[in-house]
């Protein structure tokens, strides 16, 4: 794991944004952890998750033009990675965002910020269906950008109703590369590495977890 992961993770649980215990997912699967990312709600947690975006795309080595995010909840997330990229790597990249309806009056439009155009990186906070990024894809579409990559903050790297991962199915359809902060790959590391414990009596419930659901097991 790199440095930043380690960070990521320590915050996250601190902050309860990452909990253990018993969780019924939508897809009715009840699962032993849950990651909630509407809990970066201050400036602080919002600056934090930012600067691990920005980790995490740099280390990547993903090559973008642009960062769009997709309303609502990617607007601030372009907006403080955009931030977090030029203060702490150098990288001064535009950024824009979508309205949910087009304005007919001043510059117009559906877009905000800079031209979306060239190669584009989605931020958004998780994937679950992949619905809302196809969505995000047609908007490019519509504007002459194409998708170069995605950045999102949690990688659940748990099969759907296949046997591949909505983030994988994302992947080999566009012909992309999808980077997470964390991963459930991650979070099994980082519950064998501490010595919390608190946290101890969740590893296996996790790994059973990811036996019985991941991918690629």
């Amino acid at each position: 794991m790199q440095p930043f992961q380690t960070d990521f993770l320590e915050f996250v649980i601190e902050h309860e944004i990452l909990r253990f215990g018993e969780f019924t997912l939508k897809s009715g699967r009840v699962s032993p952890y849950f990651f909630n990312a509407g809990l970066f709600n201050t400036g602080h947690k919002l600056a934090f998750l930012a600067r691990c975006y920005a980790d995490a795309i740099t280390a990547s080595g993903l090559d973008y033009d642009v960062i769009f995010g997709p309303a609502y909840k990617g607007i601030p997330l372009a907006a403080a990675t955009a931030l977090a990229l030029s203060a702490n790597h150098g990288i001064d990249k535009g950024f824009c965002f979508n309205r949910k309806e087009a304005k007919d009056h001043g510059e117009g439009g559906t877009i905000v910020g800079a031209k979306l155009q060239g190669k584009a990186l989605i931020i958004d906070d998780v994937i679950t269906a992949g619905t809302a990024i196809r969505e995000a894809v047609s908007i490019l579409d519509d504007n002459g950008a194409f998708l170069s990559g995605i950045a999102i903050a949690m990688d659940r790297q748990e099969r759907g109703t296949g046997s591949l991962s909505a983030i994988q199915e994302i992947e080999q359809h566009y012909q992309i590369k999808i980077v997470s902060i964390i991963d459930l790959g991650s979070i099994i590391g980082y519950l064998k590495e501490s010595n919390d414990a608190k946290l101890q009596p969740h590893l296996e419930a996790v790994e059973r977890y990811r036996m019985e659901y991941g991918v690629g097991v």
